[in-house]
């Protein structure tokens, strides 16, 4: 065994087993009911109880909604299906590891730190939503959609506890994280479907006229927010998990399948979470803006606050605060357990216990500011068009990299530690379609697609170019 390969398994057992630095063996694998329950319980969660009332302050019509959003979330499938769990079953490796092997230690670094503090920072959203339902017992005041700064110690308190105990379970690894969400997925989407019922019943629908017309041709935009139209609500729906799917984050998630038609679990989470739970949650915050309270923040030029705690308090009480929390939790462990993954292959030699501990630290000091949550739509857009061109550069390694002649894993092969060509094809593609983004007044998920494709193929031009052969 060379000095490399002891080293390597020296890391594995520090590690506790996680497989961080090694292809996951067949004795771990896992069958699709793993992912099933994972995925409805990551997407039906809480971030859905954010999303849904979001679409109401963008201004969407029926058709935008129900129809873009069919679509939208069955391209998002298809690229979990076809790259994600393809690549992830033939070589069992995490994103990160994968990425050291073709950028080389010292570029993926800053991947993976960029990474890892997006993850905290989405996590820590959820760590808000969890707060606002547990605040409601205490009469806690909660956050408005301009708010950015925490309004109050017992909100600080609450953020805190939820923190500390989310963080512990993600910390215990992927099986544990896994059962967490087997057990709360259920409950959560029983939660949505009666919280979808009962706000039906109290807005008086009774057909499927009346329940179209609840948005009908769309309204204008909430002040501070954009208008969304089909393509907005398509675009958006498809990229929301860019990062994990076309930016191959869910390598470190479908390494343990048995095989890659586990792909198609994530349907669960997709017309479980982002079809019915977003919807569902939609009406909730249509209950909320008939209500005096809402009217007078609309009367004042003010947005009405999307608060998910108290609005699924009003429809189904005390098992709405329990689901809204068990929602924060079921998207929080998954992201904080990927957050947890980048930071370990940073360092290495730390356990996956202390980096997943390190992670959830700064999600929970995330959290304690609203406007992450607030500001979801926006957010999420911008870190799956800061991190998806990366998976493309996987993608099209994987492919390609016959039919262009270039070595695979060149960093790993040539022993570098920086591989420009990476670099390179990122900062070109990023900063091109951001340029236009900002420029020209673009939203930024249209502009997705089109960097992850020039990134791609950029990195493909410049490994030919400047590949030395071994």
């Amino acid at each position: 065994m060379t000095q490399y390969h002891q080293e390597e398994d020296m890391i594995e057992d520090i590690a506790g087993g996680e497989f961080e630095r090694t292809p996951v063996p067949q004795s771990k694998l896992k069958s699709w009911k793993s992912f099933l329950g994972m995925y409805a319980g990551e997407h039906a969660a809480g971030t859905e109880f954010m999303i849904g009332p979001l679409f109401l302050t963008a201004g969407v019509s029926a058709f935008d909604l129900i129809v873009g959003l069919l679509l939208g979330n069955l391209l998002a499938v298809l690229s979990w299906r076809f790259l994600t769990a393809e690549i992830a079953v033939k070589n069992r490796l995490t994103l990160y590891f994968q990425l050291e092997k073709i950028c080389g230690k010292n570029l993926v670094t800053g991947y993976n730190l960029a990474n890892g503090i997006l993850f905290c920072f989405l996590a820590g959203s959820m760590i808000t939503v969890s707060a606002t339902a547990v605040g409601i017992p205490f009469d806690m005041p909660m956050p408005k959609l301009s708010d950015t700064m925490p309004n109050g110690i017992t909100w600080v308190i609450i953020v805190i506890l939820i923190g500390a105990v989310i963080s512990l379970i993600a910390a215990r690894g992927y099986d544990t994280v896994s059962k967490a969400a087997n057990w709360m997925s259920p409950i959560i989407v029983l939660a949505f479907l009666a919280c979808g019922v009962v706000a039906l019943n109290q807005l008086g629908v009774s057909s499927l006229s009346q329940f179209w017309d609840i948005w009908g041709e769309g309204s204008d935009p909430f002040p501070g927010q954009i208008k969304y139209t089909f393509w907005h609500v398509l675009i958006w729906s498809w990229f929301a998990n860019a990062a994990m799917h076309i930016g191959m984050s869910d390598l470190s998630v479908f390494r343990f399948a048995k095989k890659a038609s586990s792909g198609w679990t994530t349907a669960a989470g997709m017309y479980v979470g982002h079809y019915m739970a977003w919807i569902a949650a939609a009406l909730l915050y249509a209950v909320y803006l008939k209500s005096p309270e809402a009217m007078t923040f609309m009367s004042n030029g003010e947005a009405p606050p999307v608060a998910p705690g108290p609005l699924a308090y009003n429809a189904i009480g005390v098992f709405g605060i329990i689901a809204v929390v068990l929602a924060g939790w079921t998207t929080a462990n998954p992201t904080i357990y990927r957050a947890g993954l980048a930071f370990q292959a940073i360092i290495p030699k730390v356990s996956t216990f202390w980096v997943t501990i390190i992670a959830g630290t700064v999600a929970t000091i995330a959290g304690l500011f609203p406007a992450f949550a607030m500001q979801l739509l926006g957010f999420v857009a911008l870190y799956g068009f800061i991190l998806a061109p990366f998976g493309a550069i996987i993608v099209f390694e994987h492919f390609f990299h016959k039919k262009f002649g270039i070595i695979k894993n060149y960093a790993e092969q040539a022993n570098i530690k920086f591989n420009k060509s990476v670099l390179l094809a990122w900062a070109i593609s990023f900063g091109l379609f951001y340029f236009i983004s900002v420029q020209f007044d673009v939203f930024l998920s249209f502009v997705t697609l089109p960097a992850w494709l020039l990134c791609g193929v950029l990195f493909l031009v410049f490994s030919k170019q400047f590949q030395k052969k071994i």
